[in-house]
């Protein structure tokens, strides 16, 4: 065999290991966001909810003072049969958090599209968690480019900084999403 057969045939070997990493690591993280889609208003309002978002890892990050963000990236997407599904709208929402070690307070502020949304005070942690966590009925999308009667999907990656592990795999596995399909009906 040349070295050209032997290259590709690693090269096919590589990719079929990312693959095959990439599929085993998927159906875990898929279950980690709920997420409920509603169009009302000329909007499509998203309703989402991290709910193995706070492990210990994350709380201690916290508690140490550094700034601890949560960005979720929330896309629109139409599923497409011979191609790549195509991306109708995106958008960004972040909340993060300072914890003020001597007054033992919490600020939290949450943006969408990097213009701030809210910001609030508190010394409860469940508060926190919950801001962090859990986004109700945010008008993230315009309905107007939609189309009647098709289907999309609402599909939600979240991801915290600073980093709280260093896995040897850092991209498998390490993110954390949630799909939730919807038929568009004005």
């Amino acid at each position: 065999m040349s070295s050209n057969g032997i290259s590709r045939s690693l090269t096919l070997a590589i990719a079929a290991c990312i693959a095959g990493a990439t599929l085993f690591a998927a159906p875990s993280a898929i279950q980690a966001i709920q997420i409920v889609p509603l169009a009302r208003d000329g909007r499509v309002m998203v309703s989402f909810r991290l709910s193995e978002g706070f492990p210990e890892e994350v709380r201690a990050t916290i508690h140490s003072g550094l700034m601890t963000t949560f960005n979720y990236d929330v896309e629109i997407k139409r599923g497409a049969t011979f191609w790549f599904d195509r991306t109708v709208a995106s958008a960004n929402v972040s909340a993060s958090v300072k914890y003020d070690t001597l007054t033992r307070t919490f600020s939290v502020t949450r943006a969408l599209d990097g213009r701030m949304a809210g910001a609030e005070n508190t010394e409860n942690e469940a508060v926190v968690r919950d801001m962090l966590t859990k986004f109700d009925q945010l008008p993230l999308f315009s309905s107007a480019g939609l189309e009647p009667n098709a289907e999309y999907y609402l599909r939600v990656r979240a991801r915290t900084t600073p980093r709280t592990s260093w896995a040897l795999w850092p991209l498998w596995g390490r993110e954390v999403a949630g799909i939730a399909k919807f038929t568009f009906i004005p």
